[in-house]
Order: structure tokens, then C-alpha cells, then sequence
């Protein structure tokens, strides 16, 4: 037997967790001496404490814990619970990446403060370009809000393109436009150019107009880590006396598997100077 300081050595727990699990039922001691209130564990004990801890570290609640070392819950219910919480979790990895990889942008802008783009920004007239397009609405302009909305249209707007027998003829362009309906949503436009007649149905079909004048920017990488270029380009509009006059596009120069060795041009209509 095992007084409980020693048990929570051998287990690597507290004694503070170990009398809060005999509080509750979930582990109770092997033996209690009845004059000194000491507790003392078996070594067959340490079974049940590692089946405990693996399972709330995996996020079950303590009763959900209780239910399965219990043998309460069978086979079939634990295999999927098990399978909800790696989805759970596999979701919230996914999450914490896509945030480092925001926070570094966001890292990498602060960084170019006050520094000129190290990519040349080029003023140039973007004439009107015929595409199809889908839109939705999103939350907001914070990458975890588009980046769920963008995707999905352009995959919807593959198999509908596909569908109507419609060829892609050039890059996809994405731009955004703020929600009338108001509070802070905006409507996210996935559009690829074509060479077909104007339509509505299964895809619209659309000339977007021609930018007189237009700022911009190559960004080299994943449109996730785009915050940088984007900072950049604003930066210089301001530096050289322009205003912006609509809203902006991104232009998929190339777009391979692999996202990191995307090339993408940013464009912002302008004015002035």
C-alpha cells in the first residue's frame, strides 16, 4: 500500500488532484485508516488513474470520465465519442495553425514598418475582363472568416463551370465588397475569367469593369501570409499622395498545389497625384 503522497509520486498527479477524484467518486482509496484519516492506494490502482487522466486529457468531463472506467458506456459509444473528440481536436489544431500563421503576418507587417515595398508597387490600367463568378457573405475581412467562405466558392464554381461546359480562360480573381445589409459583413466574390455570353445561370456571368489606374503588387505565397503586401501597398498609396477609389482585387497569377508558391497580384483602383 501506498500513502497518497506516494501514489501521487508513482502516478505523477497532485494530492490535491487525488483527494479532489476520492471527493468525487472517481478514485477513492484503496484503504482509509479510521483514526488517522490517512489515505493509502494499491499499486492496481495506477490502471484506473492512467485511464482517468489519459481520458480527461483528451477532454471528457470528470462524469463522462467516471461513466467510461466504469464500464457505463460500451464499446460502440466510446469508439464514437472517441472519434467526436479527434475530430474536436483536429479542428482546433487546424484552428491554433491558421492563427500562428496570422500572427506571423501580422509580425512580418509591424516588421516593414516604415519601410518601402521590397516589391516594386506599378501603376498600370487593368482593362475590363468578362468573368463567372459565385459570391457569399462573410463575417468580416479577418482571414478566419474568408478563408472558409472563399475556398468552397471557388470549388462550387469548378464543378458549376464544368457543368455549363464553360473553360476557364484566364486567372481567378477575388474581391470583396462591403455588406449593405451593414454590421461589418461583407460579400466575398470568387470570379475566374472567361470568354462566354453573359448569364445568370448556372454561374453569372459578368464584365468587371476596367481601372483607369490601378496600385499594385505581386505577394509571392499563400494568401494567408497576403497581410504584409497588402500593408505595403496601402503604405505606398499613401506615401505618394493616391487615394483609393474602390475596392480591391486579388489576381491568381499561379496558383500550383502547392500554396506556399502561389503568385498573386494585388490591385487597388486610385486616384490622384
Amino acid at each position: 500500500m501506498f500513502t497518497i503522497g506516494d501514489f501521487a509520486r508513482h502516478g505523477r498527479v497532485s494530492v490535491r488532484m487525488l483527494r479532489h477524484y476520492d471527493a468525487t467518486g472517481l478514485l477513492r482509496p484503496a484503504h482509509v485508516d479510521p483514526a488517522s484519516g490517512y489515505r493509502y492506494y494499491s499499486a492496481a490502482q495506477l490502471a484506473r488513474l492512467n485511464r482517468i487522466i489519459a481520458l480527461k486529457d483528451l477532454g471528457f468531463t470528470l462524469h463522462q470520465v467516471r461513466d467510461i472506467v466504469d464500464e457505463k458506456v460500451s464499446a460502440q459509444e466510446l469508439r464514437g465519442m472517441m472519434r467526436l473528440r479527434r475530430a474536436e481536436l483536429e479542428t482546433a489544431v487546424a484552428a491554433a495553425g491558421a492563427r500562428l500563421v496570422q500572427v506571423e503576418a501580422r509580425l512580418r507587417a509591424i516588421e516593414s514598418e516604415g519601410r518601402m515595398p521590397e516589391n516594386d508597387v506599378v501603376i498600370k490600367n487593368v482593362p475590363t475582363v468578362r468573368v463567372a463568378e459565385l459570391t457569399a457573405t462573410a463575417a468580416s475581412y479577418e482571414p478566419e472568416d474568408i478563408s472558409p467562405v472563399i475556398g468552397p466558392l471557388y470549388e462550387e464554381l469548378s464543378r458549376r463551370l464544368n457543368t455549363a461546359g464553360i473553360t476557364p480562360t484566364g486567372p481567378g480573381i477575388a474581391y470583396y465588397e462591403d455588406d449593405p445589409e451593414g454590421a461589418g459583413r461583407i460579400i466575398v466574390h470568387a470570379a475566374v475569367q472567361v470568354s462566354a455570353p453573359l448569364r445568370d445561370d448556372p454561374v453569372r456571368v459578368l464584365d468587371l469593369p476596367s481601372l483607369d489606374r490601378a496600385a499594385t503588387i505581386v505577394h509571392r505565397g499563400s494568401m494567408d501570409t497576403v497581410l504584409p503586401a497588402a500593408q505595403a501597398l496601402a503604405r505606398w498609396i499613401d506615401a505618394n499622395g493616391l487615394v483609393p477609389t474602390g475596392y480591391p482585387r486579388e489576381v491568381n497569377l499561379e496558383c500550383p498545389e502547392n500554396r506556399d508558391d502561389w503568385v498573386t497580384e494585388l490591385q487597388t483602383p486610385v486616384s490622384g497625384a
